[in-house]
């Protein structure tokens, strides 16, 4: 646990409260009385409004549109469900910056609806709440589909023999087991989208703003910085009672239930109710997930000299003045990054897994480690913002006077990475039964040897996961990547928000072609991954 602790502590803890503390502190006292003055002001009172408001109305419209999706890919066989699987996954590895990219092109001024019908839905609430269902669509199926398929179907079978309708079967035996998994999808979905940055910074234009939207204008546009502050602290108490519940749902349903083998629960739909069911879920994927990818795609080649690779060949121009360098070294810059935040997460949380699942079923340091747990999850909620910032104000003297040091972004990135290691990781490392550690070791095998020759062969295709999540999510972080990135070594997602923050039909053009890059690359990972899925690759 201790290199995961140092790491947190360095990293992420004092970063956060080095800037907290230069909110709050001036001349040697604490200036506490700014937590009324902002939490009373009419304009921050809207906006925690709107970010539980919307947060609330996301998670539901997710839940009613994923759940049957989820029942779907658990109990149906079907061709192409693994190359389906990873299309609803894709959308949740793309960086926010690339998902309201995609809901512009549809949604915005020229986009797909309004050159059909003149509708535009820019700038407005739906707008938001659709592209978050698009965002966290693979967050319910997943979770929920996940437990759903290892539940045993001769159950419900068995209250139908006995009596009981479809409906009540269901309500009495399937929804009770569900129930800790469609709260935990719940709570991760209310999670990500009260903590919404990109989608909202892009779609929801300067009518609405969730908190981190808010603290972010605070730090970077008028440097209030006790504003700012105040709604740090705000935002942490609330994703701190988030991550508690959630720990609490998964708690009970790793041990309240006893599951079978999935592939003998799926079957091939029959009746016509189950292949209509099949097709609305298809029709929901192609409308609501692939409809805006495509058409971000047609976007990247549509021209005004008509279809072709203007906009590509444009990336390789520095003209224009939007960056120091061309666009197209965004490109490599992302990938060196994400390489190294990959390494650093998977050192992190590795240990951090390990450490979890050696000391599982201890009662002495159970306080401590479900602590240690609940800790490895907070760069999930916390602002990501505040933490960009504040490493560019506390890592500035000796020996962490890493400012002007291009490692300072992987380590950004990494912060995000670790919680999906972790999740990936600890199931299958809690899978692997303890008496094979045991023998080698009476055997005379070192921990060392241990891990290589029983854990590591187990755990192998796992690994292989986490990295893939980590690389994914490293390539897309946002938040925190904007104000450390270097002028001239821009990442993708900085580099597309800067051209859709600038006119012209060019550099919009270059924003959708580099958007598509990075889908594709986020798409390419997460086909990889699913060839290396197994059963108990974590909750994703």
């Amino acid at each position: 646990m201790a290199v995961p602790c140092v790491f947190f502590a360095v990293f992420f803890a004092y970063p956060v409260a080095a800037i907290v503390a230069r909110g709050l502190r001036s001349e040697g006292a604490w200036h506490l009385a700014g937590f009324g003055e902002v939490l009373t002001d009419s304009g921050i009172r809207h906006v925690l409004w709107f970010t539980t408001w919307q947060a609330l109305a996301s998670t539901a419209l997710t839940l009613l549109i994923a759940l049957p999706g989820a029942y779907v890919f658990a109990r149906f066989q079907f061709p192409g469900k693994q190359l389906l699987r990873a299309v609803v996954t894709v959308p949740f590895v793309l960086p926010t910056v690339v998902v309201g990219t995609a809901f512009l092109a549809v949604l915005g001024r020229g986009g797909l609806l309004d050159d059909l019908w003149g509708v535009r839905l820019d700038t407005t609430v739906w707008a938001i709440l659709l592209a978050h269902v698009f965002f966290n669509y693979a967050v319910v199926v997943r979770t929920v589909g996940g437990l759903w398929a290892g539940l045993d179907p001769r159950q419900e079978e068995a209250a139908r023999m006995l009596g009981a309708s479809r409906l009540a079967a269901w309500r009495r035996i399937t929804l009770p087991a569900l129930g800790p998994a469609v709260a935990a999808a719940a709570l991760m979905v209310f999670l990500f989208t009260f903590t919404s940055f990109g989608v909202v910074l892009i779609l929801g234009g300067p009518t609405f703003a969730t908190l981190e939207v808010e603290i972010y204008r605070q730090t970077a546009q008028s440097l209030a910085l006790d504003t700012a502050a105040v709604l740090t602290l705000v935002q942490f108490a609330a994703v701190g009672c988030v991550l508690a519940v959630h720990a609490w749902t998964v708690r009970r349903r790793e041990s309240a239930l006893r599951l079978v083998d999935p592939a003998t629960t799926a079957r091939r739909p029959s009746g016509a109710g189950q292949w209509a069911l099949l097709g609305a879920v298809l029709v929901t994927v192609l409308l609501l997930l692939v409809v805006p990818l495509s058409v971000l795609v047609a976007r990247s080649f549509d021209t005004a000299q008509g279809y072709g690779f203007g906009y590509y060949r444009e990336l390789a121009s520095a003209d224009g003045g939007a960056f120091l360098v061309p666009p197209v070294e965004a490109i490599g810059n992302s990938l060196q990054y994400a390489l190294a935040a990959t390494a650093i997460a998977l050192v992190v949380g590795g240990l951090a897994a390990a450490a979890l699942t050696l000391t599982r079923g201890r009662s002495r340091p159970g306080r401590l480690v479900r602590g240690f747990d609940a800790l490895l999850m907070l760069p999930l909620g916390v602002s990501a913002v505040t933490v960009g910032f504040g490493f560019l104000i506390s890592l500035d003297e000796p020996p962490l006077d890493l400012r002007t040091s291009w490692i300072l972004v992987p380590l950004a990135q990494a912060l995000v990475g670790v919680p999906f290691v972790v999740r990936t990781m600890l199931p299958v490392l809690r899978a692997v039964d303890g008496r094979l550690r045991e023998a080698a070791a009476v055997l005379g095998a070192s921990p060392w040897q241990v891990w290589r020759e029983v854990d590591f062969p187990l755990v192998r295709r796992a690994l292989y996961v986490a990295a893939g999540f980590a690389f994914a999510v490293s390539l897309g972080e946002f938040g925190a990547t904007v104000f450390i990135a270097q002028p001239d070594r821009p990442t993708l997602p900085v580099a597309v928000t800067t051209l859709l923050g600038r006119p012209g039909d060019l550099n919009y053009g270059q924003a959708m072609a580099l958007s598509t890059l990075l889908m594709l690359v986020c798409a390419v990972c997460l086909l990889l991954l699913e060839r290396s899925r197994t059963d108990r690759t974590g909750e994703f």
